[in-house]
């Protein structure tokens, strides 16, 4: 009886243990063992000491990142602190804030990664990026986060004041990027200092590299776009997510594209055709839903010169140069590859669209698309101000919620008076009322 009691417990032991803990803060040092009261310094040593199911707490501060820290030089790379190793979270202890500041690290001709995540299930939660450089003069970028492995979270990350794009998927499946903040970046250096590749979060997808998905993310003040999903060769899903002020600066310089949502594209011109033909078929074809772009110095949801349809569901977008770019490539043959022309294929249901510099929507061919109960083609609704509970743009910025989750505003949400209130159709999401909003916005 002992016996089988010893037995019991120690399954019982087995089956409620836990990872080992970790522990990394700023006036720590890499010979101590890693615990509470003796934490190490890098995230790399802490790495070496971990294992699957372990977790790394990364304590408040200023970890002022120094040039004998980079982790590879390799080509044109130097990638600073590279997370190889499955299985291990990375979490901000507590409600401490660790900022990581790369504004020294400037490795003569090599393009800056902070952090490259090429391991598996990986969870980063609650760290801040600050300050990565860019030293070519030349086309180039340098990336705050570049994901290569599978089934990774990064959460409640924020990337800003640097040179570089935020987040920047490459390839792996099923990898989500949560509750994210991407703004002030802006790449002064290179190419005459326009900005043109950096962008709040961007996705180049290899073949096989599936369910990439955004949800809850900001983009703003970034020089180029927020975000840009061009030359993918897998679908990527974008949700809740909000982009605005893209291109310029904080103080409204112009900047370079400056496009809230570029969803798709192969770039006319940028690559020929036999290399899309072996690439990149079938052409996949992006979802981006309840977004909103706001004041964004080109389009607010755009096609990019696709070779496909996108599908955009009950998206909001104000103000915005043009709120609804749908512009396409004609077709993916040799003839009328790389010519432009309205979209086609696309599929529009329960978009919101007010106040455009130019025009709500643009190069679109109606005939080949599909629009539903969008503001602007339900004839019967006219749209105002009185339409919003507020148009304050101030609360674009406001603080997260304790969760993380985007801040509860009333900015943009529909009056209760508001015609545009049981204006959409169903589309297999949940909503309120006889039918759904249009918008971004579900009415309460």
């Amino acid at each position: 009886m002992k016996f089988k009691i010893l037995v019991v417990l120690l399954c019982l032991n087995s089956f409620f243990s836990f990872g080992k803990e970790f522990y990394i803060a700023p006036s720590g040092n890499d010979a101590n063992d890693g615990t509470l009261t003796k934490p190490l310094e890098t995230i790399k040593k802490a790495q070496e000491l971990a294992s699957s199911g372990d977790v790394v707490y990364i304590r408040g501060g200023l970890y002022t990142m120094r040039e004998e820290q980079i982790a590879q030089l390799r080509g044109i790379w130097a990638y600073v602190t590279k997370l190889d190793k499955n299985g291990i979270s990375y979490l901000a202890y507590q409600n401490e804030k660790p900022v990581f500041d790369y504004k020294d690290i400037k490795p003569v001709g090599k393009r800056v990664v902070a952090f490259l995540v090429s391991g598996n299930n990986i969870h980063l939660k609650g760290i801040e990026v600050v300050g990565v450089q860019v030293t070519i003069k030349t086309h180039t970028q340098s990336e705050c986060f570049e994901v290569r492995g599978s089934n990774n979270t990064l959460e409640q990350i924020k990337m800003h004041d640097g040179m570089a794009i935020g987040v920047y998927v490459l390839s792996g499946s099923n990898n989500l990027i949560l509750n994210c903040d991407a703004y002030n970046n802006w790449d002064s250096v290179s190419e005459g200092g326009k900005g043109g590749n950096t962008d709040g979060f961007g996705v180049h997808l290899e073949k096989g590299s599936v369910n990439t998905i955004f949800r809850g993310c900001r983009a703003w003040f970034n020089s180029d776009d927020g975000f840009d999903l061009i030359n993918n060769a897998e679908p990527v899903i974008i949700e809740n997510c909000w982009a605005f002020y893209n291109g310029y600066s904080s103080g409204f310089v112009s900047r370079a594209d400056g496009n809230g949502f570029k969803v798709g594209g192969y770039a006319k011109g940028r690559n020929p055709y036999d290399n899309i033909i072996a690439n990149y078929t079938p052409i996949p074809k992006n979802t981006v839903r309840f977004c909103l772009a706001v004041g964004n110095k080109q389009g607010g949801f755009y096609a990019n010169h696709h070779l496909e349809g996108n599908y955009w569901h009950n998206n909001t977008a104000y103000k915005n140069r043009v709120n609804y770019d749908m512009l396409n490539c004609v077709a993916l043959n040799p003839t009328d590859f790389g010519t432009d022309g309205p979209g086609w294929n696309h599929e529009l249901v329960n978009n919101l669209g007010f106040a455009a510099k130019v025009r709500e929507l643009a190069n679109i061919d109606k005939s080949r698309c599909v629009l539903k109960n969008n503001s602007f083609d339900l004839n019967a609704i006219s749209i105002s101000e009185n339409d919003f509970l507020s148009l304050d743009e101030k609360l674009l910025m406001a603080p997260r919620e304790a969760d993380g989750s985007l801040p509860n505003t009333d900015f943009l949400k529909l009056a209760p008076s508001s015609d545009l209130i049981d204006a959409g159709v169903t589309i297999g999401f949940p909503f309120k009322g006889k039918a759904p909003d249009l918008g971004c916005f579900e009415q309460k």
